[in-house]
C-alpha cells in the first residue's frame, strides 16, 4: 500500500498494522474449514473472477467475502466520525473500499454469481449461521439446475 507523503504513522501503529494480513485471516479459515467438513468444496482468493473472493464455490458460482470491519466500512457514518489519525486519508480509503465492493458485486451478479459477504467478527462469533446461509445459497442454486 502507497502512503502519500504527508502521512504520518507512529512506530505503535506502523507495528500493528504490520500484524494485518490480507490473506488466511482467522475468520476466513475458520469459515472455510466449516465449509469443508460439510462437504463444500471451494478455491480460496480465486484470482480467475472479480474481487478475487476469500472462498469461491465455483460449481455454484457463490463468490464468498469475509470483510474486515474496518477496511470495508461496517457502519461507515459512525465509524468514520471517531477517526483522529489521517482522518482525510482513511475516509478516502476506505470509501473506495466501499465503492471497489459494489462495484465487484455488481459485476459478480452480472457473470451469474451470487456474492455473499460476511463481517469478519460474524464469522468468528456466529459460524454456523454463516456456513447455513452459504448452503441455502447452494440448494437454492441446486433446485434451479
Amino acid at each position: 500500500m502507497r502512503f502519500p507523503k504527508n502521512y504520518k504513522t507512529t512506530t505503535e501503529t506502523s507495528k500493528r498494522m504490520s500484524h494485518i494480513h490480507l490473506k488466511e485471516s482467522k475468520a476466513e479459515t475458520l469459515l472455510a474449514r466449516s465449509l469443508w467438513h460439510e462437504g463444500i468444496r471451494y478455491r480460496k482468493n480465486y484470482k480467475e473472477i472479480p474481487g478475487s473472493p476469500d472462498i469461491a464455490i465455483t460449481r455454484y458460482k457463490i463468490a464468498v467475502f469475509v470483510d474486515g470491519e474496518f477496511w470495508h466500512g461496517k457502519n461507515w457514518n459512525d465509524r468514520k466520525e471517531k477517526l483522529k489519525r489521517n482522518r482525510d486519508y482513511w475516509i478516502k480509503k476506505i470509501e473506495e473500499n466501499i465503492n471497489r465492493d459494489k462495484r465487484v458485486d455488481v459485476t459478480l451478479a452480472k457473470m451469474g454469481w451470487i456474492p455473499v459477504h460476511f463481517w469478519e467478527e460474524d464469522v468468528l462469533k456466529h459460524t454456523d449461521y454463516c456456513v447455513q446461509l452459504v448452503l441455502y445459497f447452494i440448494r437454492d442454486r441446486m433446485d434451479k439446475i
